[in-house]
C-alpha cells in the first residue's frame, strides 16, 4: 500500500468524514424525497382528481396548470437549498480533507516534499 492511499484510508475513517457522509446522504434522501413526493402528489392528483386541477383560477389558466408550472418552483428551490448546503456544511470540510490530504511527508526519503497547491491554482477542475 503506498502512502498516499494510506492517507486515504486515514481520512475515509476519520470520524469528520462519516459524519459528513452521514449529513450529505441525509439531505440528499431528504431533497429527493420531496421532489419525487411532490411530482408523485401532481400525478396522483391528476389521475384521481381532474375535476379539482380542472378547477379555473383565471381564465384558461387552471389549479391543475398552475400546480404543473409549481413542480418548476419546487425544483428550483431544492436546487438552491442544496447548493447552499454544500457550500455552508460540506465545502468548508473538504477543503480541510484536501489541505490535509496534500500536506508534505516528511517520512518520504529521497523524494522532495510535494508543494500543496494554492487556492487560486487549484479551482475546480472541468469535467
Amino acid at each position: 500500500m503506498d502512502v498516499e492511499q494510506a492517507r486515504q484510508e486515514e481520512i475515509s475513517d476519520s470520524s469528520e468524514f462519516q459524519v459528513l457522509r452521514h449529513a450529505h446522504r441525509r439531505s440528499g434522501v431528504r431533497m429527493t424525497a420531496i421532489a419525487v413526493g411532490g411530482f408523485l402528489l401532481y400525478v396522483l392528483l391528476s389521475s384521481f382528481t381532474p375535476g379539482l386541477m380542472n378547477t379555473s383560477l383565471s381564465g384558461h389558466f387552471t389549479l391543475g396548470l398552475a400546480l404543473g408550472l409549481g413542480q418548476f418552483v419546487v425544483m428550483a428551490l431544492i436546487a438552491r437549498r442544496h447548493l447552499l448546503h454544500m457550500r455552508t456544511y460540506a465545502d468548508p470540510v473538504s477543503r480541510g480533507f484536501r489541505t490535509q490530504s496534500h500536506r508534505p511527508q516528511p517520512d518520504r526519503p529521497g523524494r522532495p516534499a510535494r508543494r500543496t497547491p494554492s487556492r487560486q491554482a487549484e479551482g475546480y477542475r472541468r469535467w
